[in-house]
């Protein structure tokens, strides 16, 4: 039986302006030609993951990444539920966006957000508006106002699903890339409310982790931990650095390619772990 091109899919997780180095990953996939059949995001994941299924470029995602500032995504305001309302993000996400509606997509996208009020993963696919969807999965807790969308209550989607490598399996893919942007090191002095919420994610996730690893076949870690959770700055560092991590899994990545693709996706596979650690 001839054997068909696996499916891959692409995960970008949370990490808000250390996100940026998804862009750096996105390159790495474009100049090895890396066929991704299906892309989903969360939080900061999920703008990138968005503008890349609309048919944007790497270097069309970077141009409008280096000039980012906190002023383009958030206004702040007086709230008991958050102190910055997101709505800014609708015009910047005009800039990032080729199309804005799920059925329009080039490549098929997943967002997710959490439903506040059940405690759940909520996944956006298939058709509908893209921007409500992507402000729900940015809208990080104590920072950003919830989202009320469609009758729910929405906030990030790290909470409920720190890397969204399960969606992409119920979209088609065979292959899971997933992209994790790891945690702050060195945070040890907590002067605000927003560092002590960020260091309880980060404990979070540490003890969550293996519920997203198990459906990843690589996982791309980007070295970015020393650079600060708003260190939009530091852009064209953060790229680099991503693109580095996903060349150091291009190897296994490619062989995919050279191999049929599985009968059936397997949760459990974990095959390498980017840049160099076996699983």
């Amino acid at each position: 039986m001839k054997s068909k091109t696996p499916r891959i899919g692409l995960a970008l997780g949370g990490g808000f302006a250390r996100g940026i180095a998804h862009i750096g990953v996105l390159r790495a996939l474009e100049k090895n030609n890396i066929p991704i059949h299906a892309v989903a995001g969360v939080s900061a994941g999920a703008m990138v993951a968005a503008s890349f299924a609309s048919g944007a470029s790497a270097d069309e995602i970077q141009q409008v990444a280096l000039s980012m500032k906190f002023r383009d995504v958030a206004r702040w305001t007086v709230n008991l539920l958050g102190l910055a309302g997101n709505d800014r993000m609708i015009t910047f996400l005009a800039r990032l966006l080729k199309v804005n509606r799920f059925e329009n997509m080039k490549i098929p996208l997943a967002i997710v957000a959490t439903d506040l009020a059940k405690g759940k993963s909520v996944t956006f696919h298939t058709q509908g508006d893209v921007i409500a969807p992507i402000r729900a999965s940015c809208s990080y807790p104590g920072l950003f106002l919830p989202m009320r969308y469609q009758g729910r209550i929405l906030v990030d989607g790290f909470v409920s699903m720190e890397v969204p490598a399960a969606p992409l399996l119920q979209m088609g893919a065979d292959r899971v890339i997933s992209v994790s942007i790891p945690n702050q090191e060195g945070a040890e002095d907590f002067g605000n409310m927003l560092s002590v919420v960020s260091r309880c994610f980060q404990l979070m996730s540490a003890r969550t982790e293996n519920s997203w690893r198990r459906y990843s076949n690589i996982v791309i870690s980007p070295p970015v931990a020393d650079m600060s959770w708003d260190s939009f700055a530091g852009a064209s560092r953060m790229i680099k650095l991503g693109e580095e991590a996903a060349m150091a899994a291009m190897p296994e990545i490619k062989r995919w390619l050279a191999l049929p693709s599985p009968t059936a996706p397997d949760p459990k596979t974990r095959v390498l772990t980017s840049p160099i650690q076996s699983t």
